[in-house]
């Protein structure tokens, strides 16, 4: 026996429903031929394309106040064939800082030797092989021991090597170029996770030194997001939010007002320290905390095209 008597239900007018979803935000399908800009605005303004339209308009916004444009990548990234959207934001004059983990720059180092990285581990790991290329293990530290005896960091001390050693696809590297258009790149090593570690020209003082020195780099670069600029965390795990965060707590402890920026986090999943430590703890005192989940090869190039397009008037460098 039914205990509600369904007939007596109340219902309302739908025009006095308050509505999430109205005509206006629905996507809009681009004409034949039509330019990115053209696509770009024919997204649905729904959920994480406004997300991700905000997150645009954040980077020109800071461009054009001359703030901070701060991108750390995992070595994801290279892999992923991403690396000329870094070196052409760079000579765009867009990013101003670059940090990346030990992987990042030995897949980037690779690229320069050879034009090419990512090796098979399963079948290197099987007969003790795996990272136990001649090139990459003697050049890379070689150039960390050189780099540690002249006081340079990490990753201008393996930009320097480039260039010595003439490698023949260096102008492929985002490293490099970091060099080249004067744009500080760290790297920030965790001793015992990388390939180079285990050759035997590995020396754990210089690693440890050089990539010190880029810690301190990056924490002068986050000092400066005093009332804007923006942070990318994009692909790494668990490294690089780490020391974002030390470096942020650093810059707030020495000066003051290091709050009010933008965080975004692109990853294909959604793990812990990227979401605590980039997105959500540095904004909680003021500031925008943005997320954005899937595969790179796919995302990345819209959100980097969409900031290219958006940069066009901000920038003379363009």
């Amino acid at each position: 026996m039914d205990k509600l008597d369904f007939t007596r239900i109340k219902t309302v007018p739908i025009a006095s429903r308050e509505s999430k979803v109205r005509l206006e935000d629905l996507a809009q399908v681009p004409r034949p031929g039509a330019s990115f800009a053209e696509f770009f605005n024919s997204l649905p303004s729904i959920l994480k394309v406004q997300d991700l339209r905000l997150l645009v308009a954040k980077i020109a916004e800071a461009v054009r106040d001359n703030k901070p444009r701060i991108v750390l990548f995992g070595a994801h990234l290279i892999k992923c064939g991403l690396s000329p959207y870094l070196v052409e934001g760079m000579k765009r004059g867009i990013w101003t800082t670059l940090a990346t983990n030990g992987a990042g720059s030995i897949h980037d180092f690779e690229i320069a030797i050879q034009g090419a990285t990512s090796e098979d581990v399963g079948k290197g790991l099987a007969d003790g092989t795996f990272g136990m290329a001649e090139e990459t293990g003697r050049w890379m530290n070689e150039a960390i021991r050189e780099g540690a005896e002249s006081g340079l960091g990490f990753g201008e001390a393996l930009a320097r090597k480039m260039e010595s050693l003439q490698l023949p696809y260096r102008h492929h590297s985002v490293v490099y170029q970091a060099m080249q258009t004067n744009v500080p790149m760290c790297v920030h090593v965790a001793l015992g996770t990388d390939i180079i570690h285990q050759h035997p020209e590995a020396s754990g003082s210089a690693i440890g030194e050089t990539s010190f020195r880029d810690f301190r780099k990056l924490t002068e670069c986050v000092a400066e997001l005093k009332g804007g600029g923006v942070v990318l965390n994009l692909g790494s795990a668990v490294i690089l939010p780490e020391v974002f965060l030390k470096a942020l707590t650093v810059a707030r402890n020495l000066v003051d007002g290091v709050h009010g920026f933008t965080t975004a986090n692109f990853d294909m999943l959604q793990t812990y320290r990227p979401h605590h430590n980039v997105v959500s703890r540095p904004t909680e005192t003021g500031g925008i905390g943005l997320s954005f989940i899937g595969h790179h090869e796919l995302l990345l190039p819209l959100f980097f095209y969409a900031v290219f397009e958006a940069c066009k008037s901000k920038s003379q460098l363009f």
